[in-house]
């Protein structure tokens, strides 16, 4: 289900004042449609004037938010469930309790899952989420549909069909469209992490690194620890720097702190 932004020309009156004429005329004060209960919400004078700025000076509008995030919770559960979740036929890899986060904050954070098209944002009750893999000759990102209804088993049995049907070349065309937010592990090579580029029209990505351990302060004394790195890429003229450091921080207690 789509909520799609309409223009409203009442919003014009009030900005109009800090605006000049050919900046109104874009057409870039927005009206979003309710979604689930939110109330209505007018794009701000402060986020119209960015956006209008960003596209005339043509300015790079990825942004970064990169963190250190720890994995022992996650590999604890992970080393107590596997056994179980392979006699159920999935394998239980970080990618699978990351994706279980990452949809639970994406309901928080709407805005991360919303997409740009023209003009316009189009929030989506719907989370669908990307998964790149890599091929010997590159990289394909084959989408699971409805993530947001999966448990974590759900999810690592979608992921797993979909990452072993990409290498086989038996993905369907529809397998590789309608994504709402994209997840890419360069840490499968080493990488402590990444700056991963936007799948647009998606607004954010989230890039993955290597999980390793690495000594910590901890309490005020050195210990090791399973640590990786976080990488959130977003398109700035949707997401403020604000609203991808508080998803970002909610995705890192989330992981930190996994209940199953």
């Amino acid at each position: 289900m789509l909520h799609t932004v309409e223009r409203r020309g009442h919003a014009r009156d009030v900005v109009e004042a800090l605006l000049d004429r050919d900046v109104r005329d874009r057409g870039f004060f927005e009206h979003q449609a309710p979604l689930q209960g939110l109330a209505d919400q007018l794009t701000t004078p402060i986020r119209a004037v960015t956006i209008v700025r960003d596209e005339e000076h043509n300015s790079w509008l990825l942004r970064i938010d990169n963190r250190a995030t720890g994995y022992s919770r996650v590999d604890q559960i992970r080393r107590e469930k596997k056994d179980e979740f392979e006699r159920s036929g999935s394998k239980l890899t970080y990618t699978s309790f990351i994706a279980k986060v990452v949809v639970d904050c994406l309901r928080r954070h709407k805005v991360v899952n919303a997409s740009i098209d023209g003009d316009n944002i189009i929030y989506r009750n719907d989370i669908n989420l990307g998964i790149a893999v890599a091929l010997d000759n590159g990289l394909i990102v084959p989408v699971v549909k409805g993530a947001g209804e999966k448990n974590i088993l759900g999810l690592s049995k979608a992921i797993q069909d979909v990452a072993d049907r990409a290498r086989a070349k038996k993905l369907n065309p529809e397998e590789v469209h309608g994504g709402t937010f994209t997840i890419t592990n360069p840490g499968n090579f080493g990488a402590q992490f990444g700056l991963p580029i936007i799948n647009q029209p998606q607004v954010a990505i989230l890039g993955v690194g290597t999980i390793e351990k690495r000594p910590v302060v901890i309490d005020d004394m050195i210990g090791i620890r399973l640590m990786g790195y976080l990488t959130l890429g977003y398109d700035h003229r949707l997401i403020d720097g604000a609203v991808a450091d508080q998803f970002m921080a909610s995705l890192k207690t989330k992981l930190e702190s996994f209940e199953i």
